[in-house]
């Protein structure tokens, strides 16, 4: 742990007009890898089923933690993120100095599947004694 700089917080917010997968619904669940979500619908008796995939770029919100926002009001907008063909954005996502800590919203379009977004909170938590930088 002597690389230990934080922690981040990933929040599902929630699932928007999600493809079903079972006979009327789906009981889906999210797969977080670094950079990358994968959504599947869980099932009891046969192997779960994909329901799309989705990227997302965490440099921006690692290039805001390196700000000495201290002084800053809550609320302060940091950087701001518009929806491009090389990002999964469907709406812009700001990057804002929240309570004392580095706060992103993010709404994501879900690939390789006919339908379905999700919407997550990235959120900073500092260790202390860890330095970012």
């Amino acid at each position: 742990m002597n690389n230990l700089k934080g922690l981040l917080r990933i929040r599902i917010k929630r699932g928007v007009n999600l493809a079903v997968r079972d006979i009327n619904t789906s009981d889906p669940y999210i797969v977080v890898r670094m950079g990358k979500q994968e959504v599947y619908d869980h099932d009891f008796f046969s192997t779960d089923d994909k329901m799309g995939d989705s990227e997302f770029y965490i440099l921006p919100f690692l290039e805001g933690l390196k700000m000495n926002l201290k002084s800053v009001p809550s609320g302060t907008v940091i950087t701001q993120i518009k929806p491009s063909k090389s990002n999964c954005l469907t709406e812009e996502s700001i990057i804002t100095w929240r309570n004392n800590a580095v706060v992103q919203d993010l709404r994501l379009r879900l690939r390789n599947v006919e339908c379905g977004e999700i919407e997550i909170e990235l959120h900073w938590i500092d260790v202390p004694g860890c330095n970012l930088v």
